[in-house]
């Protein structure tokens, strides 16, 4: 990273930061938040809230994810017990985010507000709660097209208020500390790096509709994307199996979602955006690679996502599990490889294993691990105490959210600001578009352009239904 890079963007974080205005009277009065979206990873992150927290209002367009908080059962009963015994009695319960965030202004207002809805939503309720004058934890992937992701980073400059981009491996010790090893010169000059392969979206399916269940409203649903009929298949994720996959619901499908590409690919590009010190740009080549094989591809993927389809098909629905190569203006390559090539010889793979090649030796890294080839290349780091903290499910955000928390009421640093969560999810969308262009396109990282290519640059937004418009 170049001085002239930290410098911006220490300068950018502070000018955010410094221009918000605190509701609080006082740093250790209690922040009352409201959270949007209550399915698993809404209620994980109420469960890692600190008792300085008091959750004054909870959103879902679906009835039963409401009730799901309010009167938790199974594993929940554990996550919540704080939230049940503390704050549900006097918990608003709404439908409409845009109803939640209308009472965030008048009596009982809200400080900030976590976002864990689908991502279709994201861009809109968190626009909306800027300008309601709340701060924002947004889950990443930051938004669904790379044209939201630049009005979101506009509106918080423009508001002054904290926005944190949920990708809570950017406060995780290990990965800081490797990173910046990276980024300091560690493996010398990096060339490449290796990044899992991630599938796309699916294209829309044609389902027969179904009476809608479980109170969800689904037009709320669709929000901003076409209104389909109801189809449990559309909206419920991780509810029911087909076949061996654990159904993921809207994260499958393209007006919804980027699928697995923005989905872990927002933890894997971000840690290679925060290593390579490019947290202000993106590469400026994307070039996606017909394999011999794309039913070779899928089986790697098989628990998390459809098989590709046969011939008579979409096409673009088998180019969603083609490898993507990408070259950054210093000439740093990324690959996002099938596993066989990510397992970088001695160094093992896994399906969320990043490798970095440099001139010292490579590095691998996931979450909560990493090694390197040759062995002693890197020592120190955070303790295993400060490592295990981390472990467990899959869902400990609780550091991360404290970080927002006190950037909320001390105007501290932000370890994943919008900015930063803006250019790692432009990448993985760039993945998806070039995959579904079936061609090699040139990206202007600084006016956030395709070069000389009227239609790539079409698909850096997208129509929105109305009354789900994003506000100027």
């Amino acid at each position: 990273m170049t001085i002239t890079r930290r410098g911006f963007l220490q300068a950018a974080a502070a000018v955010s930061l410094n221009a918000r205005l605190l509701r609080a009277d006082s740093p250790n009065e209690r922040i009352r938040v409201g959270v949007v979206g209550t399915g698993v990873r809404g209620k994980y992150l109420i469960g890692n809230l600190p008792s300085s927290v008091t959750v004054g209002a909870i959103c879902d367009c679906a009835a039963l994810r409401i009730s799901s908080v309010m009167e938790p059962k199974g594993e929940f009963s554990n996550v919540l017990a704080q939230f049940s015994q503390s704050d549900a009695a006097k918990c608003a319960t709404f439908q409409d985010y845009r109803r939640l965030l209308d009472q965030a202004k008048s009596k009982d207002k809200l400080d900030a507000v976590i976002i864990a809805t689908p991502d279709h939503h994201h861009a809109l309720a968190a626009i909306l709660a800027l300008q309601a004058g709340l701060d924002v934890y947004l889950e990443k992937p930051l938004t669904v097209t790379i044209g939201e992701g630049r009005l979101l980073a506009d509106a918080v400059k423009r508001t002054g208020r904290v926005l944190q981009v949920g990708s809570q491996q950017r406060t995780m010790e290990l990965h800081r500390f490797a990173c910046e090893f990276i980024r300091n010169g560690g493996l010398g000059r990096i060339s490449k790096v290796e990044l899992p392969n991630y599938p796309g979206p699916l294209s829309m399916p044609s389902l027969d509709a179904e009476p809608a269940f479980g109170g969800v409203d689904f037009d709320l649903f669709c929000g901003p994307a076409p209104l389909r009929p109801h189809h449990r298949n559309l909206w419920m994720k991780e509810d029911f199996k087909v076949g061996d996959l654990l159904w993921r619901g809207w994260d499958l499908f393209r007006d919804y979602s980027g699928h697995l590409m923005t989905n872990w690919g927002a933890h894997s590009v971000d840690m290679v955006q925060l290593a390579l010190g490019k947290d202000d740009t993106g590469p400026i080549e994307v070039r996606a690679i017909e394999p011999a094989s794309v039913a070779e591809l899928w089986p790697h993927w098989k628990s998390k996502t459809q098989v590709p389809v046969n011939q008579s098909g979409d096409a673009s629905d088998n180019r969603r599990f083609w490898p993507v190569t990408m070259k950054y203006a210093d000439g740093i390559q990324l690959h996002f490889s099938p596993w066989d090539l990510t397992s970088a010889g001695s160094l093992k793979s896994g399906p969320d294993v990043i490798v970095f090649h440099g001139e010292k030796g490579r590095l691998k890294m996931r979450r909560g691990y990493v090694e390197t080839d040759p062995p002693g290349l890197l020592s120190g780091g955070p303790d295993a105490a400060t490592i295990d903290k981390w472990k467990g499910n899959g869902h400990v955000a609780r550091p991360h959210l404290e970080n927002w928390l006190d950037a909320i009421r001390n105007r501290t640093p932000l370890n994943a600001p919008v900015e930063v969560g803006h250019r790692t999810v432009t990448i993985c969308h760039l993945a998806n578009i070039v995959r579904e262009l079936d061609r090699p396109l040139r990206w202007d990282p600084v006016r956030e352009q395709f070069v000389n290519d009227t239609a790539a640059n079409d698909s850096l937004n997208r129509p929105r239904r109305n009354g789900f418009e994003l506000p100027a």
